[in-house]
């Protein structure tokens, strides 16, 4: 369990880092790619030009950045749309059953 001190620290650091701009989040991956990771991180978190180009490269690689509103944008392109679907269910006290 961590003390109060500690917990002072941790929400005094992560203050600075928002000012900054950097969030922190966690990620999966392989061990062995623990460091490129890493270095990538701290690349993009410098800022620059370098990390313009490194941010662009890495998402042409990727296929681009994904874009907010893409689960509603594929809902909309459904052909069910506009047909009217009767999606209210009937209240039913159900079966009696033997077991």
């Amino acid at each position: 369990m961590t003390s109060s001190s500690q917990r002072r620290a941790i929400k005094t650091y992560r203050s600075r880092l928002s000012e900054r701009g950097i969030a922190r989040f966690e990620v999966l991956g392989l061990d062995k790619d623990r460091d490129l990771i890493r270095s990538l991180a701290r690349r993009l978190a410098e800022g620059g030009p370098e990390a313009s180009r490194l941010r662009a490269t890495v998402a042409e690689n990727l296929g681009g950045t994904p874009k907010t509103g893409g689960i509603l944008a594929a809902l909309r392109r459904s052909p069910l749309v506009g047909a009217d679907l009767d999606l209210e269910r009937s209240r039913e006290d159900g079966r009696a059953v033997d077991l």
